[in-house]
């Protein structure tokens, strides 16, 4: 995918209508400190569009980026930030349980989750809840460059058996740093959307 267009286009709080866009969306959830802004830029090629904070749960809303005119990504408010009142973090999980019902165009959904640590309670209770209500999200692996290559499959197989991933269930390592997994990932969302069956009867 050649990114020729990148906009913040809806931001939406915690009272604000979700927007009916008629473009595949695809959505990114994750813990507040798993990397999920560095991903986002790191995939649309722009060094500081979705904001990176040092202070975890700094994504309080759903922020719709349109790529291309073509296509949306959703960030998702971070969840599992313990500084954040409990009646806050309910209002968060609403926020994504809402969007993520109520979406027409959603494609997919992106579960992040650090490549260093086996999957922590939030984690493993975002991925059941969203299978339950009938998703497959797909997995992100983020900070592979923070662990030494000989460890990448054994923490590969660290989440999938932590998550209870069954065998066919997609998981993508990717670094932010070195990029590494974006090619593969953007293969994947063109894949979703079709893209990738009109590039090849193209050639």
């Amino acid at each position: 995918m050649i990114i020729r267009s990148v906009e913040l286009e809806t931001v939406c709080g915690i009272t604000s209508k979700l927007p009916e866009n008629d473009r595949p969306e695809f959505a990114f959830a994750g813990k507040s400190n798993v990397g999920k802004s560095s991903l986002i830029n790191g995939l649309m090629n722009r060094k500081a569009l979705a904001r990176t904070s040092s202070q975890p749960g700094k994504t309080q809303t759903i922020n719709f980026y349109n790529i291309n005119g073509e296509l949306y990504y959703v960030d998702l408010p971070g969840y599992g930030y313990a500084k954040v009142p409990l009646a806050e973090k309910q209002k968060w999980g609403k926020m994504i349980e809402n969007y993520l019902h109520r979406s027409k165009m959603l494609k997919c959904v992106f579960l992040l989750v650090d490549i260093r640590h086996e999957p922590s309670a939030n984690d493993k209770m975002m991925y059941d809840w969203m299978v339950h209500n009938g998703f497959r999200p797909v997995i992100i692996a983020t900070k592979l460059d923070k662990i030494n290559r000989s460890q990448v499959q054994k923490q590969i197989k660290l989440i999938r058996t932590g998550l209870g991933m069954e065998k066919n269930d997609l998981l993508f390592p990717f670094s932010a740093q070195t990029k590494q997994g974006r090619e593969e990932i953007w293969a994947y969302i063109d894949e979703l959307t079709g893209k990738a069956k009109e590039e090849q009867e193209a050639h």
